[in-house]
């Protein structure tokens, strides 16, 4: 087995989150971000979706109703990543949260193969909003291996992406 390599097709396909109100999260993912409501399960879960998928994101109490969030310093998850498919509509969300005033922006960076946008949800949960660059446009090094790095995010130009 030291011989596996995952296959390249694999990907996440979903992520479910514990939360302490499922309607604030609803509102939240749903209201403010714009994912679809697939399906709840009275007031413990709900599954949400981009486009109609099943579901990308799945919300539940079942541990954590009226929880304080996960101390930020102990294991847990780190973000949960949402790929946009074009730098126009990471402009779009980027707008819509500075004109909803949404106070839990934590950064922004420009990561040479991706530009994101950082915050954390009602809960404390990490969330990116992200688009990746093309491939061919990832930045290299002398010996032609993709290279990242955090610079900060050009917001003036990612908004421009809306005129």
């Amino acid at each position: 087995m030291a011989d596996y390599q995952i296959p390249a097709q694999t990907r996440i396909g979903h992520v479910h989150l514990k939360v302490s109100d499922l309607q604030q999260s609803l509102d939240f993912y749903c209201g403010l971000l714009g994912f679809e409501l697939m399906m709840k399960y009275g007031d413990q879960a709900a599954f949400i979706s981009a486009g109609g998928y099943h579901h990308h994101i799945g919300l539940n109490t079942w541990h954590s109703k009226g929880s304080a969030p996960a101390p930020e310093r102990a294991p847990g998850l780190y973000h949960t990543a949402i790929l946009y498919p074009e730098r126009k509509d990471l402009a779009a969300i980027f707008k819509r949260l500075v004109d909803a005033q949404y106070p839990h922006i934590t950064g922004a960076s420009d990561h040479g193969v991706s530009e994101a946008i950082y915050l954390d949800d009602p809960d404390r949960n990490g969330v990116e909003l992200y688009w990746d660059r093309p491939r061919t446009d990832w930045p290299t090094d002398e010996s032609g291996d993709f290279t990242m790095y955090t610079r900060r995010l050009d917001l003036e130009g990612l908004l421009g992406e809306l005129k």
